[in-house]
């Protein structure tokens, strides 16, 4: 402290200085209007600089909350509107629809992600106290991500759409040709749509949708595009590449979309003894 007051007393000659400064300003700005209104648009303008820098550093760091919350607000809309498909061009839209009071969704971040296995999984930050549960469908703003495998309290896991044991129903959009779509373990952006009949007429370019013939996700959401067509070794079916909508590895959000009826249909198709694909 002695210290401390021995420094301060050797500048004081300087800090009296400052003093009388900051006086002879205070006179200046006071009792001169020119002076004065020069002063105080100086200083607003520079306290507003700085109180703009920072509420854009405050607004920075709270982006993971604002994300959160857009997130969780966009499944509440999801939940009232079933995901549909505009006839006239390739903009998907919500509209009001019965089925959609049988589907749920939620919200969640991806925390980690695999994408070079010929199984790849996912984790979500969302778990069985959000609601998750095994055998929902994953997507999110571009398309189909993959199907959930298991949940813990907190996180779950989720099996990708890049996962060779994977098949999602999905059809041609503008045709109505139904097939499967499972990855091949090559490139993660490219697919193939299986059991699709050499008959039938596909071309470069046509839009790959979910079905909705499963339980798992609604009609209508976004697979990718078929990218090319040949004449299969299996003399019964195309060989069908398609590029898929989603990018895994720029993935950072998701919507889970769980079927409030599948357990019903699950029963149905146990007493008739019909295997649903799911």
């Amino acid at each position: 402290m002695q210290r401390i007051l021995l420094f301060l007393y050797s500048l004081r000659a300087f800090l009296l200085f400052v003093f009388l400064e900051a006086i002879a300003i205070w006179l200046i700005v006071s009792y001169n209007s020119q002076q004065g209104s020069a002063f105080f648009n100086s200083s607003n303008k520079f306290s507003g600089k700085v109180l703009t820098a920072q509420k854009n550093v405050s607004e920075y760091f709270s982006l993971a909350d604002v994300n959160a919350r857009l997130l969780d607000t966009n499944a509440e809309l999801l939940t009232e509107l079933e995901i549909r498909r505009k006839p006239a061009d390739s903009a998907y839209v919500f509209v009001d629809s019965t089925l959609a009071a049988n589907f749920d969704f939620k919200g969640a971040k991806v925390i980690n992600n695999s994408i070079r296995l010929s199984q790849n999984h996912l984790t979500i930050n969302k778990g069985s106290r959000h609601g998750i549960k095994p055998g929902m469908g994953v997507f999110n703003g571009e398309g189909v991500v993959g199907r959930v495998k298991g949940v813990s309290t907190n996180f779950a896991t989720v099996i990708s759409l890049l996962h060779t044991e994977l098949l999602v129903s999905s059809k041609v959009d503008s045709s109505e040709v139904f097939g499967s779509i499972k990855w091949d373990g090559v490139s993660p952006r490219f697919a193939k749509m299986l059991y699709v009949p050499r008959h039938v007429k596909v071309a470069e370019g046509d839009n790959i949708v979910t079905s909705g013939y499963n339980a798992v996700f609604p009609e209508g959401i976004q697979v990718g595009v078929i990218s090319e067509v040949k004449q299969g070794s299996d003399t019964n079916y195309l060989d069908i590449t398609v590029e898929l909508a989603t990018d895994f590895t720029k993935i950072s959000y998701v919507y889970l979309v769980e079927n409030t009826v599948e357990a019903e249909l699950d029963s149905l198709y146990s007493i008739s003894g019909i295997k649903n694909e799911q």
